[in-house]
Order: structure tokens, then C-alpha cells, then sequence
């Protein structure tokens, strides 16, 4: 019998998965790309189906982006599948490791002035990565073995993992600046970040995380957001360069506990149980009742008085669960 699904996911591209109360990861859709983890050119599920190759490990989260997968268990280790190009999932054996067209050696995307056109070479890269190299059962990050991983993020061809002992890591493109740091060897390496993260988030060519700030006394304060990569529309809620991890002020005070990225805009839930936005404001992905890009950060003022429970992006809408 199939586990209970309990926690359901629902993700940028053609995959959906859900992890069940037993802690096994189960997959369902199609994706050539590698992204079901169900087995050399296995592309398609049209029902549920279990990842054999994680059986025997309990998965507490598991994170898509277009062309890979990373799960994360319970104790800690770290498993990715689909796209290997620019290091994405670590380092696999000796599986090839090389960039991918949509890395800003190849593709200077963020160059555009217009976010159509930089929208179109992204589309145009990913369908030059068809002939990248695969993995296509889950693989044990080798790179991360023995360190402890709490939180993991997807973008669209770059990820974040944070570690327990509060190192946060990215890997991938970094044709944004999405990986926040100047090291640009492929493979797993550290933010250039001097904060301290508690929970992240990755949208298409941008990050975010949330930021444990602590009060003059050393006594544990507030939170705020942290955001660097891609800022063509705003998403990055903040002015300044894109490249390095910099915090919100526009949240200062607000005490941010949840965040998620789309495309190109973000959205923070707070402590309050307030929801705020901005980026991007096209087709009305803000909520705001306007198309108009928000530079920083603004409270919905439209869901007053619900209790929301949790708040998700995809890539150009949101989805917001409240208490009945």
C-alpha cells in the first residue's frame, strides 16, 4: 500500500512530487531530462510512482529546477538527478562536468535591458542543454559527505544548500551572480556571505535567504532577507550590485519567517502572518491589482485578516494557503 503523501510539491516544470509519512519520495509527470529519478530514460509517469533508487532513506525535501533534482533526508545527506552541466547537483564521479549554454560564459543573458528578450535567450539556452549529460537515478553528493544539510533550493540551473553548521553553499550557473560569490569553479563552494541564513529560496537568475540577525547583546534577534543574482525586474527587492548577498531594508523590522522566488519576483511571509511582495508585476503575479514592477518590498493589504498557513511561487503566480 502506498504511504499517506503528506507533503505535496508542485514545481516549475512538467514533475510534481510529494514525499510520503514513511519519508519515500514519489514522482509523477514527464521530463526528458532526468527529473523523475526513476531510471536510465524513463521520461514519463502518469500515476505516483516511488524512487526506487532512495529507497531506504527518509527524505524530509526534495527541490526542482528546470533541468535537476536535489533531496535532502532527514539526517542530512544530500542526493541529486537530472542535468549535471555547470556542477548543479556536485560533482558525480566521473560523469562530465561542463558549462551549459545557459552559463554567463556562453550566454550573457543578463545583459538585456529588456526582460522579453533576456526571457528569450533563457528559453533559447535551455533548449541548446537537450544533449547535456544526465544522471538519471538520485546519486549521493559525494562532495557533502558527512556534512549535515538542512535546507535545500532549486533554481533554474543553479542551487543552494544550507549546512547545519550554518555554511551556505551554491553551485551551477551563475549567469546573474545567483551563486553570490567570486569563486566560479564548477562544483559545491561558499557564499561570500556574513550573515547568518536559517532557510533559503532560488528563483530563475535569482537568491534569497532568510537572515538570523543578532541584537547587540549576542541574544538571538530578528530576521531579514538577504538577495543577490538577477535584478532586471526588481526581484531582488533592493538596489545595488546583484552579485553580492545584501539585505532587504525594505523588511527591516518586518521579521520574515518563509520566502519563496518566481521567475522574477519574490515573496516573503513574515511573523505577523503578512504577506509581501515585489519584482516583477506582470499579469498580475504581485496581486496588487497592477502590472507595474514593485522595486521593494509591499504588504498585501487584500488578505487582511486571514490566517495564512503558507505562501509558494512559481514562476509567474502565487499560491496562498490560509486556515478555514
Amino acid at each position: 500500500m502506498r504511504p499517506n503523501l503528506v507533503v505535496a510539491l508542485f514545481l516549475p516544470g512538467v514533475v510534481s512530487a510529494a514525499v510520503g509519512d514513511d519519508g519515500s519520495l514519489w514522482v509523477w509527470g514527464k521530463s526528458k531530462r532526468g527529473q523523475l529519478g526513476l531510471g536510465k530514460h524513463v521520461t514519463e509517469a502518469v500515476t505516483p510512482a516511488k524512487v526506487e533508487a532512495l529507497s531506504g532513506e527518509n527524505i524530509a525535501k526534495v527541490s526542482f529546477g528546470w533541468g535537476h533534482a536535489l533531496a535532502q533526508t532527514v539526517d542530512g545527506k544530500l542526493f541529486g538527478w537530472g542535468y549535471l552541466a555547470d556542477g548543479r547537483i556536485g560533482k558525480m564521479g566521473n560523469d562530465l562536468v561542463e558549462a551549459s549554454p545557459l552559463d554567463s560564459s556562453a550566454t550573457p543573458f543578463g545583459d538585456s535591458p529588456d526582460l522579453e528578450v533576456a526571457e528569450k535567450r533563457v528559453l533559447e539556452g535551455m533548449e541548446k542543454e537537450s544533449d547535456m549529460p544526465i544522471v538519471w537515478e538520485p546519486r549521493l553528493v559525494e562532495e557533502l559527505e558527512g556534512i549535515e544539510v538542512v535546507d535545500i533550493a532549486c533554481g533554474l540551473d543553479h542551487s543552494l544548500v544550507l549546512c547545519r553548521d550554518g555554511a551556505l553553499l551554491s553551485c551551477g550557473s551563475n549567469a546573474y551572480g545567483q551563486l553570490g560569490r567570486t569563486k566560479t569553479d564548477l562544483g559545491i563552494f561558499p557564499v561570500d556571505i556574513n550573515l547568518s541564513p536559517v532557510s533559503i529560496a532560488a528563483g530563475l537568475g535569482h537568491s534569497l535567504a532568510i537572515c538570523q540577525l543578532p541584537e547587540p547583546d549576542n541574544s538571538i534577534g530578528t530576521t531579514n532577507i538577504a538577495s543577490w543574482g538577477w535584478n532586471q525586474s526588481s526581484q531582488l527587492g533592493r538596489p545595488g550590485p546583484g552579485n553580492i548577498p545584501s539585505l532587504i531594508d525594505g523588511l527591516a523590522g518586518e521579521n520574515p519567517t518563509a520566502i519563496s522566488a518566481g521567475r522574477a519576483h519574490s515573496i516573503a511571509l513574515t511573523s505577523k502572518g503578512e504577506l509581501w511582495v515585489w519584482g516583477s508585476g506582470r499579469s498580475g503575479r504581485l496581486g496588487s491589482g497592477s502590472s507595474a514592477d514593485e522595486p521593494e518590498p509591499f504588504y498585501i493589504d487584500s488578505l487582511e485578516g486571514f490566517q495564512i498557513l503558507q505562501a509558494v511561487s512559481g514562476f509567474d503566480h502565487n499560491l496562498v494557503l490560509v486556515a478555514s
